[in-house]
Parts: C-alpha cells; sequence; structure tokens
C-alpha cells in the first residue's frame, strides 16, 4: 500500500505577505486562482497570494494545522465539504443548511465555514433577471442538487420537481426539502424530459448526462442554469440558446461564488465580477483553443 503523506502548506514567504488557497482531490483543473488572483490586481491587493493544493480528507486536518496567521481563507471543493466541517469553530446557516462547506475564513486563531455556492446560485440568476419562480425542475441529486434546493428555497414560490435515478437518491431529496422548506416532488431520470417545460429547471448532473435532452427542448424555453462550465456550452444549453431561452452557465456560478469568496476574505466589497469573469473566460478558452 502506498503511504500517505499529508501536504502542508508551503513555508511563509513575507510577513506582508496574505495567502489564501483552493483545497481539494482532484483540484488540478480548479479556476479559482485564475478568478481570485484577477480580484486582487482589480483590488490592488499586491501582497495577497492564491495557490491551489492537492489535500483530501485524510490531510485536510494536518493541512489547517500548518497554517499560521498569514492565511486568510481557504476555498473547499470535494471531498472536503463536509469533511472539514468538525475541524471548524463555528460555521454559517446557510453552510449548516446543506452541511457543506465551501470556504474557510481565518479569524484570528478561529475558523469560520460558510457556503458562497448557495448565495453564488441567486445572485447569479439575478444577474439574469430571475429573481422569483413559480416553480422549477432539478436534474439530478447530491451536492449541488442540495445546494440548488437551499437557493429555490429563497426564490421559488410553488413546488421543485426533482429528477433522479433511483428510490434512494429520490428519498435524499425529499428529505432536503423537508429540511430547507421546498416542496420537493420527485420522479424518475426516464422522465426528464417533462422538466424542460419549467420555468426554470437547474441541471445539476456530470458532463454528457443531459445530452439527450437536447432534442426535447421545448418551443418556448424558459430559463436554464446548467452548473457545468467545461466542456461548455453542454449540448443542453446550445439547444436551448438556439430556440432563445436564458441561460445562466456554471461559469456564472463559479464567479459569484468566487466574488463572495473574496469578500469574505479580503473584506473588500463588492469583489470586481467583471474582471474575475473575464479572467474565467480567458482561462477556459485557453484549455479549449
Amino acid at each position: 500500500m502506498q503511504a500517505h503523506h499529508p501536504v502542508r502548506p508551503a513555508p511563509a514567504a513575507s510577513p506582508a505577505v496574505r495567502r489564501a488557497a483552493v483545497l481539494g482531490s482532484p483540484v488540478a483543473h480548479s479556476l479559482s486562482p485564475v478568478l481570485h488572483r484577477a480580484a486582487y490586481g482589480e483590488l490592488g491587493l499586491r501582497d495577497w497570494t492564491y495557490e491551489r493544493y492537492e489535500v483530501d480528507e485524510e490531510g485536510i486536518a494536518s493541512f489547517l494545522g500548518a497554517t499560521d496567521e498569514q492565511w486568510a481563507g481557504l476555498s473547499l471543493t470535494m471531498p472536503l465539504k463536509r469533511a472539514v466541517i468538525p475541524l471548524l469553530d463555528a460555521i454559517s446557516p446557510t453552510a449548516e443548511s446543506v452541511e457543506a462547506v465551501n470556504t474557510v475564513v481565518f479569524r484570528g486563531r478561529s475558523r469560520f465555514g460558510d457556503n458562497t455556492d448557495i448565495p453564488g446560485m441567486v445572485a447569479a440568476l439575478r444577474e439574469r433577471g430571475i429573481v422569483r419562480t413559480e416553480r422549477a425542475a432539478v436534474l439530478g441529486a447530491g451536492a449541488t442538487a442540495s445546494s440548488a434546493l437551499a437557493a429555490l428555497a429563497q426564490i421559488c414560490d410553488g413546488e421543485v420537481t426533482a429528477y433522479v435515478r433511483g428510490e434512494e437518491r429520490a428519498r435524499e431529496m425529499r428529505g432536503w426539502g423537508e429540511r430547507l422548506g421546498v416542496r420537493v416532488r420527485t420522479a424518475a431520470w426516464a422522465d426528464a424530459a417533462e422538466a424542460l417545460s419549467a420555468p426554470l429547471v437547474i441541471a445539476t448532473t456530470p458532463a454528457g448526462s443531459t445530452d439527450a435532452l437536447a432534442g426535447r427542448v421545448p418551443e418556448r424555453p424558459g430559463t436554464l442554469f446548467d452548473v457545468l462550465y467545461e466542456p461548455w456550452p453542454t449540448r443542453l444549453a446550445a439547444a436551448w440558446a438556439e430556440r432563445d431561452g436564458a441561460v445562466v452557465s456554471g461559469l456564472d456560478l463559479l464567479v459569484h461564488q468566487a466574488a463572495l469568496q473574496v469578500e469574505l476574505m479580503t473584506g473588500h466589497a463588492p469583489a470586481p465580477l467583471d474582471a474575475m469573469r473575464a479572467a474565467g473566460e480567458e482561462a477556459l478558452h485557453a484549455r479549449t483553443g
């Protein structure tokens, strides 16, 4: 068996530097460094650094234990969003509602956990003019789907239908609905084409999962929020746009949740959304170009 070598933060550079990073496994694909560094540049935070570290559930405790007063905050991806909770001094009500922390802010010796995915979803929709919806559909289950339900708890007046594979996932989604105060009805994934008639559709599934639905987009679609950003556009998003439906992308979500992280970690608000989005688009273009 291969020995496990915990990842630790790199040695401190200079006392003036303020440090932040994204942790996860895998993490090499993360756009967070591009977005946060773009924000630092616009805000004039020349002594701030933002790196990425490959850290799994076994290594998160030792990483946190090696941080010092230079550290301002961390962004967390899977599989750390729940594993980190027992290691924190407090978490926000938003993070507690879905049992997931994607942001750690260091306040002196204290570690505070928050979740910017949920308000990031709400903000991304608001940017496209979606502030209320009468009903919605969610494609998929899991951590992102539970965050979608938490966001819908703030903007949806009626029922949310979740299209999932298997009764176990269906029970999970209904349970999240009860916890978050959302009326959730579940339906089989085989009937997912029915979801496309909802005024708001949130797709939370992996790449390729919704490709078969691209040919089922209605003549006058509502709004599609597809949380993927690579590859982009998905076949469903492209078909949606061809019928003049409004599309919110995973990059929109990524930028808004990262902007909230920047504000929490640096204390500077508002974060420069346009510069962050431009940096993200440039980085994605470079990957596919």
